[in-house]
């Protein structure tokens, strides 16, 4: 089976998490500067099978789209035309960047890592996907 990557994308930062070849289980995989984040693809592509991308769409409380939501759709645009043979599907990430941090301090780790911003985007990313893949397990059940 092939994975499935999730994209927590930031002006800054790109976290990315990828899923098991079972697509069951999502873990943190790297966090890239924007300018990188194609070649980084391209070099996972050639020793990784990948269906599709989950990008996290930040909505606000009221469920509008966030102020990036622009700059994010114009990354998935250009996401698809450079690997067109993959998937791209959206998903809600409200309040993953709150729940990285809560993750983080469960995790017991120190207030100096969990200040750092890459971290917290990875695990965003690995949020996200996880969401996705147990949202996706829970159409299944019920359908």
């Amino acid at each position: 089976m092939s994975r499935i990557i999730a994209i927590d994308y930031g002006l800054k930062r790109v976290g990315v998490a990828v899923s098991d070849p079972t697509q069951t289980i999502a873990g943190g995989l790297a966090t890239v500067a924007p300018a990188e984040v194609f070649k980084f693809f391209e070099n996972y592509f050639a020793n990784n099978s990948v269906e599709k991308f989950v990008i996290g769409l930040p909505r606000q409380t009221n469920g509008k789209d966030s102020e990036i939501v622009p700059q994010i759709r114009k990354f998935a645009a250009m996401l698809q035309k450079r690997f067109p043979a993959r998937e791209i599907v959206f998903f809600d990430e409200r309040f993953t960047s709150i729940l990285a941090h809560r993750t983080m301090l469960e995790a017991g780790l120190r207030q100096k890592a969990r200040r750092n911003k890459a971290l917290v985007d990875k695990i965003s990313a690995t949020i996200i996907l996880q969401e996705y893949l147990e949202n996706r397990r829970q159409l299944i059940i019920n359908n």
